[in-house]
């Protein structure tokens, strides 16, 4: 490790810029980080000391002026903007596009740490996958009495449409966004995001903002790089195509400049080589798709779809939508195209199915999970509606359907009123919830006015399932910004942080 007054003018300090020696009034803010023993910290250990892993960065952040490092979380926040990478919350009365907010204090994992998680994402996401052939198929976990009919034939999320259907290497899920929680138990998964998973470009993004702020530190932390996984997605895509065709031609559809997640699907497409269309770009034609371009038509053998299922074909699901291709389903199940991810993959990703997937990977893989789940209560179950409803001011209750944050109640955080107003929502739906308990998710330290203050983290790994399955050394992490929040959607006042996985 460097000398310790080597740090701010060598790994922090932009380029040029002159170097000083600052005063203990100056420095970054330690003294008052709450330190707080029911929480697991991601930096620290018992009593404020870093962990072993922790501890070059520890050492550059005590070291480094503040205004230094507020400089650095503002060139951090301009190149967002500048490279307008922003995403659209949705309102009562009009849409408001944002920058995302993201804070420059990397969070950090040890390798040995990453690989754990590694295995257990993989053995997940394969239960996941042979799950979705088989209510698909068979049903035979159905038949065998491991998961309730209802719960899978009830889901609004379940396509009858799919039913028979073979996909390439049994991958429905060529990309999954996992979300995972760390508390003093370990790591645990929260929720699977099996449809249209969002946020990698963020990923990305935060990387190269924050590598080029702490470029020196990166180096010396022998952090794991993330920039190659549209490399990988073109691969595991290529992987899909109809007949193993070696050079497919890829395309990325997306609803249209108003989506919330649109400079995501730009930047995808382009890290891909992938063509970037609408529903309007495409038409079917004798079971095949084509492209519309200047120089005539063209065949698209993989569809990387970020268009959500009710809208991919008026012909089979929403006879109203605009955005999707009329006979698209039809060419999908003929062969003649692959999409990715498959329709029908979100009744793996509802949240009643999600407190079976346990039992999913002991039932297709007679493996024990390596990967726990939060413990859940199906309030579609009356002993578990009956304790929900009577510890509502200590559970996290949640529409089975809904993303995002959106149709939750964090019941420590919340008023007798919204409990009250609650209840009468889950007497009148009980199957439409679960409830949870209130994790004292994992904090990790961010640069708050001058300071260095603890907020709630959790982590989305993206897994690509092709030919075989694949995971770049990195994830979403996102943060509750808010003092005390445990809410880290972007949409309810969430941001991001560069998450380091670092060989020390």
């Amino acid at each position: 490790m460097l000398p310790r007054r080597a740090w701010p003018g060598e790994c922090l300090s932009a380029p040029g810029a002159r170097r000083t020696s600052p005063t203990r009034g100056q420095l970054l803010d330690f003294d008052s980080y709450d330190h707080d023993p029911a929480i697991f910290d991601e930096m620290f250990v018992a009593r404020g000391a870093p962990r072993e892993h922790c501890r070059a960065v520890h050492e550059a952040l005590r070291s480094v002026r503040r205004q230094e490092l507020e400089t650095i979380q503002e060139r951090v926040t301009r190149s967002f903007s500048q490279e307008g990478i922003t995403f659209t919350v949705y309102g009562d009365e009009e849409a408001e596009e944002r920058t995302i907010p993201i804070d420059c204090v990397p969070r950090l994992l040890r390798l040995a740490e990453w690989r754990e998680l590694e295995v257990g994402l993989v053995q997940r996401i394969s239960a996941l996958n042979l799950f979705l052939a088989d209510v698909y198929g068979d049903c035979r976990i159905v038949r065998d009495g491991v998961i309730p009919i209802d719960v899978v034939f009830d889901c609004p999320q379940y396509r009858p449409e799919m039913r028979g259907v073979s996909v390439p290497n049994n991958a429905w899920v060529a990309v999954c966004g996992t979300d995972i929680v760390r508390t003093h138990e370990g790591f645990m998964v929260l929720e699977d995001n099996l449809r249209v998973p969002s946020g990698v470009s963020y990923m990305i993004a935060n990387r190269k903002a924050v590598k080029a702020g702490l470029r020196r530190l990166f180096r010396t932390c022998r952090v794991q790089e993330v920039e190659h996984y549209g490399r990988l997605l073109r691969q595991t895509l290529t992987e899909l195509a109809p007949g193993g065709r070696p050079d497919p031609s890829l395309a990325l559809l997306t609803p249209g400049t108003w989506n919330s997640a649109f400079y995501e699907h730009m930047f995808l497409a382009q890290e891909i080589g992938a063509e970037l269309v609408e529903g309007q770009d495409l038409l079917v034609n004798d079971g095949f798709v084509y492209m519309r371009t200047t120089a005539g038509l063209r065949r698209v053998d993989v569809i990387y779809r970020r268009v959500d299922d009710d809208f991919l074909d008026p012909l089979v699901f929403r006879r109203d939508s605009l955005l999707g291709v009329p006979g698209l389903l039809n060419a999908f199940k003929r062969g003649h195209v692959t999409l990715a991810n498959a329709p029908g993959t979100g009744v793996a990703d509802d949240k009643s199915v999600y407190a079976y997937v346990p039992d999913m990977v002991r039932y297709y893989l007679a493996e024990e999970p390596l990967l726990k789940n939060v413990d859940t209560r199906l309030c579609r179950r009356p002993e578990d509606l009956e304790y929900t409803l009577d510890n509502l001011e200590h559970l996290v209750v949640k529409r089975v359907g809904e993303s995002g944050g959106h149709g939750m109640l964090v019941g420590p955080h919340s008023t007798p009123e919204e409990r009250d107003e609650f209840r009468e929502s889950l007497r009148a739906a009980p199957a439409e919830y679960i409830s949870q308990p209130t994790l004292a998710l994992s904090r990790s330290p961010c640069l708050v006015d001058g300071r260095a203050e603890p907020r709630h983290v959790d982590l989305r790994p993206f897994v690509l399932t092709g030919a075989q399955t694949r995971i770049v050394p990195g994830a979403l992490c996102r943060v509750a910004l808010r003092r005390g929040s445990l809410v880290v959607n972007s949409s309810q006042g969430g941001g991001g942080k560069d998450l380091w996985v670092v060989d020390l």
